[in-house]
């Protein structure tokens, strides 16, 4: 009977995801920018567990530098970002070579198109600020092709429809069963790929500990590890928002790593290029989802969200880094990809 349900209950959503798929690309610029800020205001005010989430990290992030009413207004804008990101990405099929520039500002391109001159292999590291999911939609528009690694569905029929939307432009999505082979190939073959980095994964995977916004926290290393392995070129892209559902994709200039440098100290360099954007204009940041899982056994609980706890598994991470050591085998790696 359950497994009946669950089925009915995943043909549902299938049918309510490929309406919302069909409707959303018909609508005006405007009506969909609409869309987002209204579905992003309601959901601030009603999706009280990871409101909570979200006034913590802020707090844990910023202290008193931020007053509460201030908090709970970036809280809002952050929900209304994000619910933005998702509605335009039902709309990117609307985008094209020939209209994207009226939707997309990019700054910085000759950094990426320096790169491809020398034919080696780019990994774009980027994170969930703004319309990430546009940075490699709307490259591929203005000649950067690139593939990524996309995190499956609990429901496997909406797969589907989300491969058809992040590939609207002629990118590649990569498989998760195999994918690092396929990066590493893709790589290897002078391609690029793009790499989400600021996620938290669970410190018995292969992983780092990293300071994000002075506290400690674990995250992927698949960017540093294809660096080194591919001989392939790292370069840290971001999007921005700007007036009336507009756009810019920013391109930072190439981080040069020390030919000694480890997992960690990349990863950390990688991020340290991101925070300054948050920390001048931290709505467009994911602060509802839970950045901080675990605190050090000799952090102070208060510095930390309510939800972070200590870890065995965690506490042997920072053990690495103060060592300098390596993660576990790179062979597991794929389970640390966001």
């Amino acid at each position: 009977m359950r497994a009946a349900w669950k089925k009915f209950r995943y043909r549902l959503e299938w049918l309510a995801l490929k309406a919302v798929a069909t409707v959303i690309p018909l609508l005006s610029r405007r009506a969909c920018y609409r869309l987002g800020q209204s579905i992003g205001a309601l959901a601030a005010r009603f999706d009280r567990r990871n409101h909570r989430v979200a006034l913590s990290n802020l707090e844990a992030a910023f202290g008193d530098a931020l007053s509460p009413a201030r908090r709970a207004e970036l809280v809002r804008e952050s929900y209304q970002h994000f619910a933005q990101t998702v509605v335009d990405l039902f709309w990117s099929p609307s985008l094209t070579s020939k209209n994207y520039s009226r939707h997309i500002d990019v700054e910085n391109l000759e950094v990426v198109q320096e790169a491809m001159k020398a034919g080696n292999g780019i990994i774009f590291a980027c994170f969930h600020y703004s319309n990430f999911e546009w940075v490699a939609i709307a490259a591929n528009f203005f000649g950067v092709e690139s593939a990524l690694i996309a995190q499956e569905f609990k429901n496997p029929l909406l797969d589907g429809i989300f491969v058809s939307l992040r590939e609207s432009s002629g990118q590649r999505v990569i498989p998760r069963d195999g994918g690092v082979l396929r990066l590493y190939k893709t790589l290897r073959r002078g391609g690029h790929v793009a790499i989400l980095t600021d996620l938290t994964i669970p410190a018995q995977l292969p992983t780092v500990a990293i300071d994000c916004f002075g506290l400690k926290t674990s995250v992927t290393f698949a960017h540093a590890w294809a660096h080194r392995r591919a001989d392939a070129t790292l370069i840290n892209v971001h999007c921005e928002p700007l007036p009336g559902g507009r756009y810019r994709i920013v391109f930072h200039p190439r981080i040069e790593f020390a030919p000694d440098a480890s997992y960690q100290e990349m990863a950390q360099a990688c991020w340290d290029q991101f925070e300054p954007f948050v920390r001048k204009n931290p709505a467009p940041w994911l602060w509802m989802y839970k950045h901080w899982r675990y605190r050090p056994v000799a952090a102070d609980p208060a510095a930390y969200p309510f939800y972070a706890n200590v870890s065995p598994e965690f506490e042997r991470r920072l053990e690495e880094r103060a060592k300098n050591l390596e993660p576990m085998s790179s062979t597991l790696i794929l389970e640390a990809v966001p």
